[in-house]
This record gives structure tokens, sequence and C-alpha cells, in this order.
């Protein structure tokens, strides 16, 4: 059974500062256009309070997300992590989502007060307001053994 929070509890916020993987899921508000969900390596995001999580925007990949985050009146994001070690969970944070691009002075600023370790690629930061959280069991999701991140 799912568990709802207003805010990233303490316990929750240790869990997914460790964990290696994460997806990111946005979609337009046009009924025609589609869902996006990415994948993302768990080493290039943070927590800065309980009610906002960042992560870095890279190249090679599509727009999307960005593209619907700037969308007018649009801005819904979900961020879903589960664990491949470890007790079965999975964790949502739902939210609106800021795009801070690359170089701007929102940019600039979130990365120096954050001490946020940018790397070639980056196209923005992402930061995501939270307004839920949801916490279930993940029981289905397999175990995994993680052997490291790509070099690249």
């Amino acid at each position: 059974m799912g568990v709802f929070y207003e805010t990233i509890p303490s316990s929750l916020q240790i869990w997914i500062l460790e964990q290696k993987v994460l997806w990111v899921a946005s979609a337009p508000l046009s009924a025609s256009g589609h869902v996006n969900v990415s994948p993302k390596g768990g080493q290039y995001f943070g927590i800065v309070d309980s009610k906002t999580f960042w992560y870095l925007d890279l190249t090679g990949s599509g727009i999307e997300t960005l593209s619907h985050l700037h969308e007018p009146g649009n801005g819904r994001i979900t961020v879903m992590f589960n664990a491949f070690e470890g007790p079965p969970r999975i964790v949502r944070l739902w939210g609106q989502g800021e795009v801070l691009e690359y170089g701007t002075p929102g940019y600039i600023s979130f990365v120096k007060k954050n001490s946020v370790k940018t790397i070639p690629g980056t196209r923005a930061v992402v930061v995501v307001h939270i307004h839920q959280v949801g916490s279930s069991c993940g029981f289905s999701m397999p175990l995994f053994d993680f052997k490291e991140f790509r070099p690249t």
C-alpha cells in the first residue's frame, strides 16, 4: 500500500541520495502530445530541502522535458526512483519543474549556492518544487548489482 507525504521525509532523503538511477516524466498539455520518460544516471542530482529536488539535464538526447516545462501553464513533472538492491521500494516526487538554463544568472546562482558539480554537456539544472511524495512497495522490481557509472 502506498504512503503519501507533502515533503520528502528525512529517511527517504537518505535513500534517494543513494540511488544510481532515476526516471523523469513530463507531458505537454495537449492530448495529442506524447508523455516523455527519461532515464537519468544517479550521480547528477540532489535535494536542496524537503520540498526541493534538482537534477542536471544533459545533452545527448531530445529536449522534450525542458520543452514541456517551458510550455505556458504547464511545468508538471514526476521523478521516480526504485530500489534495485536492499528492501523493495518505489518513490515518486510530483511537482512543478523550473528550468535554469546553462549560463543564465539563475543557473549560475543555483550551482554556486548548492555546490553543484557540473560536467561538459550540462544543458540546464531542473529544479522540482515538490507538492507530493509517494512511496510504495516495489516488490515487482528485480534485484541488480551495480557495476559502475559510465565514464562519458
